[in-house]
């Protein structure tokens, strides 16, 4: 298996999305993830089915041919999202892939995710948005400045509670954050 000793390798089986989509802004959406095909080495034909189908599956089909500088945020966000499944990457690294998205884009996204996952590709996500850490992780990890706090699946994590408690309340009881459900409480 691939690891610091063997970055290339490492590289090659993995794909990152980070929380700012960064692209080569003068690449259209079609240039931009048949440039990451031939950084990988896909095959010119392969390359080419690919990322038709990653551009229909992302709705980015109109805008293939447009630069990827004239992208709304969510395009651009799409569009980094196929780059980094062009090469069907078994260790995918995602930072807050949903911000900027449309509900069914979201969607789209939870669903690509979960098949991933499912597949057997190692998916890990970096989220805010508590209530897609607890439907669709298997299992959770809470940090608080800077370090983890709690790690487990749901059930491991409710463990101590009542079982029903959400992720949300669990974060709030092991971060201190409980005082500001408080403020509202009396703000009410």
């Amino acid at each position: 298996m691939a690891s610091e000793a063997q970055p290339l390798q490492a590289k090659a089986v993995s794909g990152f999305v980070p929380d700012e989509p960064n692209l080569y802004a003068k690449l259209t959406g079609r240039e931009l993830l048949q440039f990451v095909g031939d950084l990988y080495n896909i095959e010119p034909a392969q390359i080419i089915r690919r990322a038709e189908e990653l551009l229909r599956m992302f709705d980015l089909t109109a805008a293939a041919d447009d630069t990827t500088d004239s992208y709304s945020h969510g395009m651009k966000q799409k569009a980094s999202i196929a780059a980094a499944l062009v090469h069907d990457p078994k260790i995918f690294i995602l930072d807050e892939p949903t911000v900027g998205l449309d509900p069914k884009s979201a969607r789209l996204i939870k669903d690509i995710l979960r098949q991933m996952a499912e597949r057997g590709a190692a998916v890990m996500l970096s989220t805010h948005i508590l209530e897609i850490a607890e439907h669709m992780c298997d299992r959770i990890g809470i940090i608080s400045g800077g370090k983890l706090v709690a790690h487990g699946t749901m059930k491991e994590l409710r463990k101590g509670g009542d079982g029903r408690e959400s992720l949300e309340d669990i974060f709030l009881s092991l971060t201190g954050g409980t005082e500001y459900a408080e403020i509202a409480e009396v703000l009410k």
